[in-house]
């Protein structure tokens, strides 16, 4: 087990850097600028870059021109992130031109495919330093060498990243916070690209997350979430049989009025102890993400998933017998390789049948480096934009219909802040999520307050306090 973990000998030697930048850096009055591209996971993954770059002596910055280091944080999901990556990384050349001295690093998903670490070590000169995601623990020791104008690195992951616990943490919300509990992803779905740039599955310790959870509430924090590619594996590579299960239980035991979101769960890993666990506790967000894909059982098995409808199913039904008024959300992929219309009006009736308060829609882009990008019968663009226009209208129905099945009832909601229009107009989300709008005299970011819903459309709701 200690394997999956980076040694004490090595985050040492990382702090002997870290002091060695401090040096450099000191009363010099550097700034430093992160930019995140992705998914939730980058977006805490960043919060841990800027909070080592704090530690080294900078400042944090919003504004990239003038700032000393720039990280960008990129994203691989998908050709055109990465794309639109390379695009961000481009523009800094003139950052570069403008002030030779200018740090410029790039790490993320994109970086850990070889041809895309060969590209940025030869087409981005001005590019310092390169790095995947398990070696973000090693930025101390990439910066100093920046600073000391020594070789650039471009850092491959190791086969089996490691996990480094005990970075700094700069988080960009003073209320909501991500917590990741593990790295990783065994599944290889044949779409995904996941599992070849962020390793396999490795799980934090349990006492090492529970730790940081208490801390976060104790700061005053009101919603978490647990965060991994797969959280519903966590715990299988553990010594002691933990499980998901365990963890929400024991963090829901956590005094404090917070709300404790999961993100995201794969059907396969969804055990009657899970669904019995969400209901444990009022801490525990009512409310669940469980990505479908396709109504097709066949379709899912092209997609190397797991399940069949049949099981996704029995999730379903298990989880609205726990908690009638459950909020469920999804992901769906219109237009895989070899999806018939048959396929499709499979995936309308699921929706239709569950009746989702919000679905994540996707046309299927192959990419390449995964079996998918390889598959025959590939369809039409036409075709997946009109199943993909299609399967909106249904849900967007079903949405607004939900939203306003919500007009006249009073519900907590966690405020995130005033709108960027209006002073008085502020914005805040229930458990589940939902948006609600609502005006008021009082700044209440970051409390929970109670609002009468008042009017309601397919994307939000608005009421008054």
């Amino acid at each position: 087990m200690l394997e999956n973990f980076v040694s004490a000998k090595e985050l040492e030697a990382q702090a002997c850097y870290a002091d060695g930048v401090r040096k450099l850096v000191s009363g010099k009055g550097y700034t430093a600028f992160v930019i995140t591209l992705g998914c939730q996971q980058n977006e805490a993954d960043s919060e841990r870059i800027r909070g080592i770059l704090s530690s080294l002596g900078y400042t944090i910055t919003q504004d990239e021109k003038i700032a000393d280091i720039i990280i960008v944080n990129t994203c691989a999901i998908r050709e055109h992130a990465e794309k639109r990556a390379l695009s961000i990384i481009g523009r800094y050349k003139h950052n570069k031109s403008a002030n030779p001295d200018t740090v410029i690093g790039v790490c993320g998903c994109m970086p850990a495919q070889a041809h895309r670490a060969e590209q940025l070590k030869h087409s981005y000169h001005y590019v310092d330093f390169v790095f995947g995601t398990g070696s973000l623990h090693r930025l101390p020791e990439f910066v100093f060498n920046a600073l000391n104008k020594g070789k650039r690195a471009f850092v491959p992951d190791e086969q089996r990243p490691k996990i480094a616990e005990g970075l700094p943490v700069v988080r960009e919300s003073a209320h909501k916070a991500w917590v990741s509990i593990m790295y990783g992803c065994n599944n290889f779905c044949t779409y995904c690209i996941v599992p070849y740039v962020r390793g396999r599955e490795r799980s934090r310790l349990p006492e090492a997350v529970i730790d940081e959870v208490r801390g976060l509430v104790a700061q005053g924090y009101k919603d978490i979430t647990l965060l991994g590619q797969n959280v519903n594996s966590y715990g299988k590579e553990l010594e002691g049989g933990y499980n998901i299960s365990y963890l929400l239980r024991e963090i829901a035991k956590i005094d404090g009025e917070f709300w404790l979101h999961l993100m995201t769960s794969h059907p396969k890993d969804v055990s009657p102890e899970l669904i019995e666990a969400l209901g444990a506790s009022k801490n525990i967000a009512n409310c669940f993400h469980l990505p479908l894909q396709s109504g097709s059982s066949e379709v899912l098995k092209r997609m190397n998933r797991h399940y069949d409808i049949d099981r996704y199913m029995s999730i379903i039904d298990g989880l609205k017998a726990k908690s009638p008024d459950i909020v469920l959300t999804t992901d769906i992929i219109v237009g895989f390789p070899g999806e018939t219309d048959e396929d499709f009006e499979k995936t309308l009736d699921i929706v239709r049948r569950v009746k989702y308060d919000s679905v994540y829609t996707f046309i299927f882009s192959p990419r390449k480096g995964t079996p998918a990008y390889e598959m025959q019968d590939q369809i039409p663009e036409q075709i997946k934009k009109a199943r993909f226009d299609r399967l909106n209208e249904v849900q967007n129905e079903i949405s607004r219909a939900k939203n306003e099945a919500m007009i006249g009832k009073t519900i907590k909601v966690l405020v995130d802040g005033k709108s960027k229009s209006n002073d008085q107009i502020y914005t805040s989300r229930t458990e589940g999520n939902k948006i609600v709008h609502f005006e008021a005299d009082e700044d209440y970011t970051g409390q929970f307050i109670k609002l009468k819903i008042t009017r309601a459309d397919t994307f939000a709701l608005y009421g008054e306090i």
